[in-house]
């Protein structure tokens, strides 16, 4: 285990096979602004070759404005490596371990893209289980405990960009289909957004969570986010307009061979002009210009069911035609449990508490 820093850390990251934006070092100045620390670090081989990438992010506990010697570690989507060679995995999850307590960390949280089940979206769909070698069980066995606390989603749905666009079209849902030609035929067209559509984007993104239901965040963290990507040229920002007036827009990142849907936002003008299903499609072909072989959709329940909350949100994704995989989520390992426990018992009524208050300040904004 060797720590480095982010000077070329993101040309090294680029030659895993399929990188997680999350563990760029854009993402890494975007946390830094709020409260995060990182530690990039990497595994070599006997040839000195890297192996293994992680980019740790720390952060100390807080109490009532008192900093305690006492810190959390978290590995965004990662750590990246061949998750199927076994000798370089019980490397990295032990060096994981020692790293939380040369931090005083009571916790090291990991968020690995390891596939656990894929379901095609065909007219029949096949649930299809993937056996890698690294399972809850595998998990367990070394202390590591699935956690209660997921930060991002376990499950996406992945759209595969080497096919041609009639094929890709073909895959889609008829209604789908039938959306993305209205909304063309109707007179609503898509452009690429600069940083000066930033602040209208958010508007958007504001009246949707409202109409929506669910909680975002600060303005200022949205724009932070996406100036950061965008001058990394890892963001392309899509609006569709109908009569010069915006309908909705998306955030299209992409690093490497995938590109990324991480925020959509729309207006409830004209949504009979479906211009999100338009949105979509223009998305795609952009990725596919962009050099990206996959689509992540970002996002789907974590249990496939129509009483999810994210069913509505879901039924749009498949109907683009992808698959949905799902992985095995965040895994901690607790390096002191009292302190894990209390964070445990706390860390909900502290995210009810700032759901709430972010509801209110979204409104108020809009």
């Amino acid at each position: 285990m060797i720590r480095t820093n982010l000077s070329n850390w993101d040309q090294e990251l680029a030659s895993f096979s399929h990188p997680a934006l999350l563990q760029t070092s854009a993402w890494a100045h975007v946390k830094k602004q709020y409260g995060w620390t990182s530690i990039p670090i990497k595994w070599l081989d006997e040839d000195k070759n890297t192996v293994a990438m992680a980019l740790v992010l720390k952060r100390q506990v807080q109490v009532r404005g008192f900093t305690l010697p006492i810190s959390m570690l978290y590995v965004p989507k990662g750590p990246i490596m061949d998750w199927e060679n076994k000798n370089l995995v019980e490397r990295v999850l032990s060096d994981l371990k020692k790293l939380g307590k040369e931090e005083s960390a009571f916790l090291v949280k990991i968020e690995p893209e390891i596939r656990q089940f894929s379901i095609s979206n065909a007219k029949e769909p096949v649930n299809t289980p993937l056996n890698p070698l690294v399972t809850p069980k595998f998990l367990s066995e070394r202390k590591w405990v699935f956690s209660d606390n997921q930060i991002q989603f376990r499950n996406s749905v992945f759209i595969d960009l080497k096919q041609p666009e009639d094929e890709l079209l073909a895959k889609m849902k008829q209604k789908t289909r039938y959306n993305i030609r209205l909304s063309s035929r109707k007179g609503v067209a898509v452009r690429e957004g600069t940083e000066k559509d930033f602040e209208s984007i958010y508007k958007l993104y504001a009246e949707t969570s409202i109409r929506d239901g669910f909680v975002i965040r600060s303005k200022d963290y949205y724009l932070t986010v996406w100036k950061t990507f965008h001058n990394n040229n890892q963001l392309t920002p899509l609006i569709a307009l109908y009569e010069g007036e915006p309908l909705a827009a998306l955030m299209l990142f992409h690093f490497q061979d995938t590109a990324y849907y991480i925020y959509g936002m729309s207006t409830n003008k004209h949504r009979n002009l479906m211009p999100t299903y338009l949105l979509q499609w223009e998305a795609i072909k952009k990725s596919k210009a962009l050099g990206c072989s996959t689509y992540d959709l970002w996002g789907a329940p974590n249990i496939l069911s129509e009483q999810d909350s994210m069913w509505g949100v879901y039924r749009f994704k498949i109907g683009l035609g992808g698959t949905t995989i799902g992985t095995i989520g965040a895994w901690d390992c607790i390096l002191r449990p009292l302190t894990y426990k209390i964070y445990s018992n706390v860390m909900p009524e502290i995210l009810s508490i700032l759901r709430r208050k972010g509801t209110a300040s979204t409104a108020e904004s809009v």
